[in-house]
């Protein structure tokens, strides 16, 4: 006997059917009254299945940036031109849960949380900076300095293009004049 196909949604779901969920119920109810299982409740997942993509429910707005950084990161540790890595963060970044947060925080109650977890994205960038700078040579505060400077005009352009996104001003536009600032 043949089982008859399910209907709705997927067993399996994406990280953008999960993000999709947790920025309806952030608008909706606020973050902080959202949980995980209202998220995966909404998306029709398993808790285990949000687990499998995020460690934590402030990740779901971040997956687009982090795995451009992280690409970005593995590039840099290469030996690829640091310019070229910063930029390709912008190439590859789409509006997304991020965006949305950024032009939505206050309506979702996220400020707090965008700016605690942009402050621990900016360190992680800038210290793999200063250790390719140190690497190929320059002193460690000039190293320090330099990657502070570059990692900080990441995420400001990444904000700025958020802000600006009905405008039409491309991220990779923007990200160039932030580095050029940097």
């Amino acid at each position: 006997m043949t089982p008859e196909p399910r209907s709705g949604r997927p067993r399996a779901s994406s990280r953008e059917v999960l993000s999709e969920a947790a920025c309806e119920l952030f608008l909706e109810q606020g973050y902080d009254a959202t949980s995980v299982s209202d998220i995966t409740r909404r998306a029709g997942v398993s808790r285990s299945s949000f687990f499998n993509y995020f460690s934590a429910k402030s990740d779901v707005l971040w997956s687009g940036y982090d795995e451009q950084a992280d690409a970005a990161i593995e590039r840099l540790r290469e030996g690829q031109p640091v310019a070229q890595c910063l930029t390709a963060i912008g190439a590859g970044l789409a509006p997304d849960a991020l965006a949305l947060a950024i032009t939505n925080a206050d309506a979702m109650g996220i400020s707090v949380e965008l700016d605690r977890d942009r402050a621990v994205r900016q360190f992680r960038l800038q210290r793999e900076l200063a250790t390719r700078f140190m690497r190929d040579g320059t002193p460690e505060l000039a190293a320090q300095v330099r990657a502070g400077a570059l990692s900080a005009a990441v995420l400001a352009a990444v904000w700025a293009w958020a802000d600006r996104t009905a405008a039409g001003r491309p991220l990779a536009e923007v990200l160039d004049a932030a580095l050029a600032l940097a």
